[in-house]
Parts: C-alpha cells; sequence; structure tokens
C-alpha cells in the first residue's frame, strides 16, 4: 500500500497534513521524529511537519534522515523548512521578520512542480518566530512574501522542497494544490486508497491474525465501535460476539432501537440491563470525575461479567481510531496539550486477552466513509459524538432516576426537532443538560419551583475547537415550549451561546 511518511515535530497542524493526504486517497503514517521506521518501498515520500521549537533552541527535534534515500521526495513544512535549511548551513534566526497570520505569497518560479496551478499571487497562512534569512549552497527561492525573501524553496537537483507557511490550513488558498502536487504529482500516488479497499484488505488481515478464534466487543451505540463490529463480522462472523450495556444513562429508547439496529445488521449481540446497578452506585456522588470513575468501574465490571461467559474467548476488539493512536505516543510540544481520551493501552489487566483494533488506521470521516461502504445504519452513521458516561455528566450534580428520566424526554425532544427540521446533519454534537439549580415560573394559576434544562449544539471538525450553533430563534420557541409543556419538573429552558475555548463542549 503506497504512503506518505510523515514526521511529527510536535506541531498543533501535524494532524491536519495527514487529514489533507488522505483526503486525496493517499494513506499516511505519522511518527514521532526521532522513530523513523525503515523506508520500504511503498513509502512514496517524506513530509515534515512543523513545530512550537526553534531549530536553534537546546532541545530542538533533530531528526536522522540518513536512512532516508536521497532520490525520495522530502517536503518540509514551517519548521521542517528552517530544519533543512539550518541543517545545512543556513542562517534561521528570530532577527529576522517574523510572521503571523495571512500573508501573500508571490511565485519566483512558476515552472517549480511544488508550484504547477498555483496563482502568481495567492494568501497562505504563516505561523513562525525564527526566520530563514539566508539558504545554503545549492538552494533556490521560489516563491516570496513581501516581508520573508525565502518563504519556499527548492534544493537543486534534488527532490527536496520547504515552506516557511502552513498549506495544510484552510486559510492557505492553494494549500491543497500545493500538497497534491507534491503527493500525487512529485511522489507519484495513485490516490487508490479508498473505503472498499481499506475493506478489502482489512477483512483479509483479520482473518489472518484471528484465524479461528472467538473476539469480544463492547458496543456502545457509537460509529467507531460499530464499524469496527462490522469488520470484524464480515471477517469472523458469529464468531464475534458483541456486548451492548444499559447503564440507564443512555438517550430514551436508545438501548432498545440501537440493539434492534445491531440484530438487524446480522450482529451477535447481548444486550445487558444494568442500569439499576449504574444509578445506585451513583447515589450520592456529585464531583464530575468521581461520576466517571464510578460509571467506568461499573461498566468494565458488567463487560468483564459478560465476556468471562463466553468460552474460549481469545481478543477483545476495541473500536480505537488513528487520532487516539498519534495522541498515545505524541510529541512533545503543541500536539502533545490536546486532550487524549483514548482506549489505546486500554486491555483490562485481569481480562488475559489479545487486542484487535480494526479502525487504528482511521480518522472519524473516514470511519463514517467505510460504515457507509459496510451498509451501517444510517441512524447510527450519522450519530452525533456521545459522551462515554453518557447522561451521567449531563445531569450537574447527583444523579438519580428522577433527574435521568426528566433529562431523557427533554433531550428526546431537542434532538427529534432538530431532526425534523433538518439541523442534525448540520451539527457535530447536540444534548441537553439538567443543571442543579431551580427557579421560580409561573403555569396556570400556579407558582411552580422547577428545574431547568440548558440545551447545547456546536459546529466543529474534530471537536477539539467548536463554536455554537446560530439556531433558528423559531425553532428554539418552538423547542423550549414543548420542554416546559410536555416534561414534567422542567419551568424554564435556556441556550448555551459559548465557543470552545473558552468553555468545553460538554458541561462536566
Amino acid at each position: 500500500m503506497e504512503r506518505i511518511l510523515i514526521l511529527d515535530f510536535g506541531s498543533q497542524y501535524t494532524m491536519l497534513i495527514a487529514r489533507r493526504i488522505r483526503e486525496m486517497n493517499v494513506y499516511c503514517d505519522i511518527v514521532p521524529f526521532n522513530k523513523i521506521p525503515a523506508i520500504t518501498p511503498e513509502i512514496k515520500g517524506v513530509i515534515l511537519s512543523g513545530s512550537p521549537a526553534s531549530v536553534r533552541g537546546e532541545n530542538a527535534p533533530q531528526p536522522d534522515l540518513g536512512g532516508v534515500p536521497a532520490t525520495l521526495p522530502l517536503l518540509g513544512i514551517c519548521y521542517g523548512a528552517q530544519w533543512l535549511a539550518w541543517s545545512k548551513g543556513g542562517d534561521v534566526s528570530a532577527s529576522g521578520t517574523r510572521e503571523y497570520g495571512r500573508a501573500i505569497l508571490s511565485i519566483k518560479d512558476a515552472g517549480d512542480p511544488l508550484l504547477k496551478d498555483i496563482p502568481a499571487e495567492s494568501q497562505v497562512w504563516m505561523s513562525h518566530g525564527d526566520t530563514i534569512n539566508s539558504l545554503p549552497e545549492g538552494y533556490k527561492v521560489i516563491a516570496s512574501t513581501s516581508t520573508v525573501e525565502n518563504a519556499a524553496f527548492r534544493v537543486v537537483g534534488k527532490q527536496i522542497w520547504g515552506i516557511q507557511f502552513h498549506a495544510e490550513v484552510h486559510h492557505s488558498e492553494f494549500g491543497k494544490q500545493m500538497l497534491r502536487n507534491f503527493v500525487l504529482g512529485i511522489c507519484g500516488c495513485e490516490g487508490s486508497w479508498t473505503p472498499a479497499n481499506f475493506i478489502e484488505s482489512t477483512v483479509a488481515s483479520l482473518k489472518e491474525q484471528l484465524g479461528r478464534d472467538k473476539v469480544v466487543l463492547g458496543l456502545s451505540g457509537g460509529v467507531d465501535s460499530s464499524v469496527a463490529a462490522l469488520l470484524l463480522h464480515r471477517a469472523i462472523g458469529p464468531r464475534l460476539h458483541c456486548i451492548f450495556v444499559d447503564s440507564g444513562l443512555l438517550r430514551k429508547d436508545e438501548f432498545t432501537s440501537v440493539l434492534a439496529s445491531y440484530k438487524g445488521m446480522g450482529l451477535n449481540v447481548k444486550g445487558v440491563e444494568a442500569s439499576a446497578r449504574f444509578l445506585g452506585d451513583l447515589a450520592g456522588v456529585v464531583e464530575p470525575e468521581a461520576k466517571r470513575k464510578v460509571i467506568g468501574r461499573d461498566f468494565v465490571e458488567v463487560f468483564n461479567a459478560e465476556a468471562e461467559k463466553i468460552e474460549d474467548v481469545r481478543w477483545l476488539a476495541q473500536g480505537t481510531i488513528y487520532p487516539d493512536v498519534i495522541e498515545s505516543s505524541a510529541v512533545p510540544g503543541a500536539s502533545a496539550t490536546i486532550k487524549s481520551h483514548h482506549n489505546v493501552g486500554g486491555l483490562p489487566k485481569d481480562m488475559k486477552l489479545k487486542i484487535v483494533e480494526p479502525l487504528r488506521l482511521l480518522f472519524k470521516d473516514e470511519v463514517r466513509r467505510v460504515g457507509k461502504a459496510l451498509g451501517l445504519d444510517p441512524d447510527i452513521l450519522g450519530r452525533h459524538p456521545f459522551p462515554g458516561p453518557g447522561l451521567g455528566i449531563r445531569v450537574l450534580g447527583e444523579v438519580t432516576p428522577e433527574k435521568v428520566a426528566i433529562l431523557q424526554e427533554a433531550d428526546a425532544i431537542f434532538i427529534g426537532s432538530l431532526k425534523r427540521w433538518n439541523l442534525y446533519d448540520e451539527i457535530w454534537q447536540a444534548g441537553t443538560i439538567l443543571l442543579p439549580v431551580k427557579s421560580v415560573g409561573v403555569m396556570g394559576d400556579e407558582r411552580t419551583y422547577e428545574y431547568t434544562i440548558a440545551l447545547r449544539a456546536v459546529t466543529s471538525v474534530d471537536g477539539m475547537t467548536a463554536d455554537w450553533v446560530r439556531l433558528p430563534y423559531d425553532f428554539l420557541a418552538e423547542v423550549s415550549d414543548r420542554i416546559i409543556r410536555e416534561v414534567k419538573g422542567v419551568n424554564r429552558v435556556v441556550y448555551d451561546i459559548c465557543s470552545k475555548p473558552p468553555a468545553t463542549i460538554e458541561w462536566e
């Protein structure tokens, strides 16, 4: 399988480089700069990422490219470009002109293959404190900005390029084209890594890896675990044993509907009703992290108890996806500060099972594409991200059966209305939060003192940042009116208009 190798120096944009390449139907790997694998014929090119570090710093990342063939195309982005220049004697320092944000790139060599179909002038996105003041001998400037002469360069006679701007970000108008020029043109990749090809190769690999062994998988109702289940089912059929636990903290009627969907897809799945245990153990627990630990502990114990009933099971399957894998070995820097809540290496110590992760090569959007090709139920395929602890962290404060019931009813009205108004698919994540305060209201001729429901809806690409959705006023009025009329115990509805940062998507 042809692929591009990305060396990570800790940039917050490294994952975005990979996403841009994957959009070309080309597979790519992100590896730490100091853990470069053996260069095999499948590797068609190497990209050096940016970094928050300075090449002049005492602990600056210094890759050893001795094992990279001189004929292999190489592209340095920001820090990567500065390192390519500095390591060969170029002058890189903070004394030059620094650039942050938008800049206009002027082409100096329109015939360079990296700049094919790029206008003479276009907007790019800069983010660098150091600047390449002078290039080493044998390096040639191919593009500049008004303040940075060496904005892009090529090593004469070699397949080596460097750019001091971030071609991978949306603000670089022709950045995607530049990356296409490198990956599809210079590196010669064919762009044949499609969902169909991934399914075919993954199923074949799973058959070889698992043989006649049994596998157990915990389903959540979400996209990742569901797609993992379908891939495994296609590979080993009924030897895959799925467990779907009802914690009592799912959305209204979700346990029944999702379980029916799984069975309708032919999966060998067992539903386990454990809501009384979860809600009982949450009694009196108020602190958010304490609630998460109770829910997580109970899930593991319930899952383990069911898994032990399966004779001769050898493997535990997990829905680990590629961002989880990257974050588990992140290079210190901006990329390592992003919150990680994945399950890489999350094999319970007492289960004695080997681990299989069918999705560990895929980003979230790629998981959805594969799920669609596998025929995953559209209601599951398009489902918004949902927190692992479920409604347990959307009931602020102590969780009780009464509060969960109130929240489930309000949530059903909100989510159902989003779908009816054709707004659901435009939103990354939406839900309701039951606040631990009551307020005075008037219903009919009576004074009320009841709970407040907060509505939350955000847009995002990957959940790392998010913005609140500008829902229509008429929609909000309808939802508020229905919740107050139909959900006993609620007399006030508010809408959360905070972005992330500074707020988070969830309240707990």
